[in-house]
């Protein structure tokens, strides 16, 4: 969706929140707040490595309608997965360990302004959502960040955005229990629609990035694989801690200290599976800084290689795809994609083609039929454009 589709599907959303919104609490809220999802272009799990990523907001929205109460009470309600789902709890029992599930997240952004000195004295929220769960898109992120930008609104804590996604992290690991790092969290509130978002996670830094896609004839196609994947399980995590422990024992405080050169010392002293992990984030914040000089001088078709070489790094070096992630990758690329990865945090969610306009419908197709021709569920690939960062609506 792009341009006016777009702006329809987020009309649709903000509607339905605020009819949500009266039927489950009876009045009109105080406003409404939209934070969008995201896909990674590339620089996958360098985040949580203070390293380089590339990604960009997109056309799928989590809106938040929201109204301040003055009894202490908190009730956060949503309709994700067609569900009526309703949480209430006292504002001050809000903390890690007292919910679970999907209400973690909103919750969790509460109790994280509270401790920042900014306690809620009380709430009703509202969530819809079209950013598809657990697909690798942050959805997330994305109800972090619109709970987020309410608060910031309706409390005027004057946070920013740089100190909302920290505020959202800190929601999402100590809450939620996925040990994940900024990346979602500063897409979602810092996206500016045509560009792509260079993040620098050592010094905390982004800067937008034209990427010209429209102009260029070229789309980018999101393959939903079905697989869905939680942060909040072991694989993540396992993959973190190889990468502490590879910086533990090559003396540095994070592998973004590490350069190309220094691999070839470093596999003396790793173990297998950290070298690998250490050689997946050494070369991914290469392929960014490479991926960044290629958008600003040649314009967006010259990095599909790029895109491959990245997803054939988290495959085999960082283990985090899966057979159904490779497949959709492969299939693109067989028929006319420029480049493909997936994108996210692995173990199912997505993958991203980068595909000529004229391509996109026949390349979707060929995804489709090769994952039923497989015996896999079937896939939802669409388009996906650029979209600002979170915001209030009304």
């Amino acid at each position: 969706m792009t341009g006016p589709a777009a702006d329809s599907a987020r009309a649709v959303l903000a509607a339905a929140a605020r009819a949500g919104f009266a039927a489950r609490y009876g009045s009109a809220p105080d406003g409404l707040w939209a934070a969008p999802g995201r896909v990674n272009l590339i620089g996958e799990h360098t985040d949580y490595n203070q390293g380089l990523a590339l990604p960009l907001a997109i056309d799928r929205t989590t809106v938040a309608a929201a109204a301040l109460r003055r009894d202490g009470t908190v009730r956060v309600s949503t309709s994700l997965r067609d569900r009526n789902d309703a949480v209430s709890l006292p504002a001050a029992g809000i903390a890690p360990g007292a919910v679970s599930g999907w209400a973690a997240y909103p919750l969790g952004v509460v109790w994280a302004f509270a401790a920042s000195g900014f306690p809620v004295p009380g709430l009703d929220l509202h969530l819809e959502t079209d950013v598809p769960l657990g697909a690798g898109l942050s959805s997330s992120a994305a109800v972090e960040c619109a709970v987020a930008a309410a608060l910031e609104d309706l409390l005027g804590s004057g946070f920013g955005s740089a100190r909302l996604a920290r505020l959202c992290q800190q929601a999402e690991n100590e809450m939620a229990g996925a040990p994940t790092g900024l990346l979602d969290q500063t897409a979602s509130l810092g996206g500016r629609r045509g560009h792509a978002l260079l993040v620098d996670f050592r010094s905390g830094t982004a800067r937008p990035v034209p990427l010209r896609l429209q102009e260029s004839g070229l789309s980018l196609l999101v393959m939903d694989t079905k697989v869905t994947h939680a942060h909040a399980g072991g694989g993540y995590a396992g993959r973190r801690r190889d990468c502490e422990r590879a910086a533990a024992l090559l003396g540095v405080g994070s592998l973004r200290e590490l350069s190309g050169e220094d691999l070839a010392g470093a596999k003396a002293r790793l173990d297998a599976p950290a070298f690998r992990r250490a050689r997946h984030v050494v070369t991914e914040n290469e392929r960014v800084e490479r991926a960044v000089h290629l958008l600003e001088a040649c314009g967006p078709g010259s990095i599909g290689p790029l895109l491959a070489r990245g997803h054939a790094s988290l495959r085999d070096d960082y283990e985090v795809s899966c057979p159904e992630l490779d497949l959709a990758v492969d299939t693109a690329l067989g028929h006319g994609a420029l480049g493909a990865r997936m994108t996210g945090g692995g173990f199912g969610g997505s993958a991203l083609a980068l595909v000529p306009r004229s391509s996109a419908a026949a390349v979707a197709n060929a995804v489709v039929n090769a994952f039923l021709a497989a015996g896999y569920a079937r896939p939802d690939v669409f388009p996906v454009a650029t979209a600002d960062g979170a915001g209030r609506l009304a």
